[in-house]
């Protein structure tokens, strides 16, 4: 086991790729294959096995999903078995094999717990070629007989140590005795601890040693950001962007789907957008770059994959309406902005509950992302902001509101859970903790009938007292 280098290719007709996923990639937009593609594709392609240390959002998945497609033959009994850590990973990397297989009549699927067994007992019965799935999942269809191994020439294990974080390596070991001993395995990992090195010379044969080195992060003329801001008011906050700044702006969202529901909102409020994302036709991909770069349009609003390779002059802002699942990614993304020496903005959308994937981004950057809010709107607001109970809400579902009655008004806990049990017409179940205080009080309310609730109490007479009612400050 040892190093492997390739010298630098300039396309992707140097790595011999089948026609049918030229056009694909051509249809993308891809004008070369990243360093991690171009590596491991020929490795692959001589039939060797591979270890690989390399990010995500380095192009991996193509890496390794280019010489699946070629290498399996249709057969509807599984030839591949992808491992991952995650369930979304499992989607977003059974769609691209999915896009990067579009003329090729072969089936790829997602396995993964939380969604409904059954459904993937018809689509294994149907037959597939490439399963991608969650190792639990995975044992779950061994242990069930509905998941036909013998097949199984090709064995990736994505995001490796993930999973071995997750606590997934003894069941990767479980899985690993289930298959053929006649097949490749190619492992693709950020890192690589001991016990990924174990698993690589137990399993592997003679695996090829690829080493993608992380880029430099040097961003020296970009402001970054982030708000914190819920997903209901996500699309209120870039509205405010786009209405105070006047910007250039590439938005990142996480899936194609989202893509297309904010390009179509923005598009009904009047702002000039488009959508770019892998199912659009070249043509249409072509349109779309060129109304960008002439300010026809000036809001991109994007996938990752779409938007890999892109370099468009003039783009003040990048905006991650969705913040990326990793670092690097993240570096990706606000490169579009601030080049040529001339100065950018990338501003990050932060829910309450995705504050882990921030402070990844900093430790991961060294770089300072300042906190910033939404800016100030001037005249009619297009987008109004909107109750997001969901954001400000506790494990339980518990929101903690202020009203402005307490000891100084006779009020105890019981006559403030009978005043909005009344008013609102809830259950007393409705109604947690309550916190007296002598001109206040704090009453956690579900979030589930909290607008119910201010409807009911907020500007209503009580013994002659105006009621006040808003969220508590956390």
């Amino acid at each position: 086991m040892g190093p492997f280098s390739v010298s630098k290719m300039s396309s992707f007709e140097a790595l011999q790729i089948d026609p049918r996923i030229m056009r694909v990639i051509e249809k993308m937009g891809w004008s070369e294959p990243t360093p991690v593609e171009e590596a491991t594709i020929p490795v692959m392609m001589e039939g060797k096995d591979v270890m690989a240390q390399a990010q995500t959002g380095t192009g991996k998945t193509a890496a390794f999903g280019i010489p699946l497609l070629q290498k399996i033959s249709k057969g509807r009994t599984p030839s591949a078995l992808i491992l991952v850590p995650t369930r979304e990973l499992g989607v977003q990397v059974s769609e691209e094999i999915t896009r990067l297989g579009e003329f090729m009549d072969l089936v790829t699927i997602p396995v993964y717990g939380g969604a409904s067994i059954e459904v993937q007992f018809d689509q294994l019965r149907k037959g597939v070629d490439i399963v991608v799935g969650t190792p639990g999942r995975i044992i779950d269809h061994i242990r069930r007989g509905t998941l036909d191994l013998r097949n199984i020439k090709f064995l990736v294990l994505d995001e490796a140590d993930r999973m071995l974080d997750m606590g997934f390596i003894d069941d990767i070991r479980y899985i690993i005795s289930k298959l053929p001993k006649q097949r490749n395995t190619y492992l693709f990992s950020a890192t690589l601890p001991g016990e990924i090195r174990d698993l690589a010379i137990e399993h592997m044969k003679e695996p090829q040693q690829i080493n993608i080195s992380e880029e430099k992060l040097v961003l020296p003329s970009t402001e970054q950001a982030y708000i914190n801001v819920g997903r209901k008011n996500k699309i209120w906050a870039l509205c405010r962007i786009l209405d105070t700044e006047k910007p250039k702006a590439i938005v990142f969202c996480q899936t194609k789907r989202m893509v297309d529901i904010l390009a179509k909102s923005l598009t009904s409020y009047g702002y000039p957008v488009a959508a770019l994302h892998g199912d659009l036709t070249q043509a249409r991909r072509e349109k779309v770059l060129d109304d960008f770069r002439s300010g026809k349009i000036m809001v991109l609003i994007a996938t990752d994959v779409a938007a890999r390779g892109l370099d468009i002059e003039g783009v003040t802002h990048v905006i991650n309406y969705d913040i990326p699942d990793n670092p690097e990614v993240y570096v990706h993304r606000i490169g579009r902005t601030g080049r040529a020496g001339k100065e950018g903005k990338a501003i990050t959308f932060v829910t309450s509950q995705e504050e882990h994937l921030l402070k990844g981004i900093k430790d991961f950057s060294g770089a300072g992302v300042a906190h910033t809010e939404v800016p100030e709107g001037k005249g009619k607001e297009t987008v109004r902001k909107v109750w997001d109970f969901d954001e400000v809400s506790d494990i339980f579902g518990m929101v903690k509101f202020r009203i402005n009655l307490g000891r100084g008004d006779n009020m105890a806990s019981a006559d403030l859970s009978n005043l909005l049990t009344k008013r609102a017409r809830i259950s007393d179940f409705a109604i947690g903790h309550i916190e007296v205080g002598e001109q206040s009080s704090v009453i956690e309310v579900h979030k589930d009938v909290a607008l119910k609730v201010i409807n009911a109490v907020k500007g209503a007479e009580f013994r002659g007292k105006r009621l006040t009612f808003e969220p508590a400050k956390k």
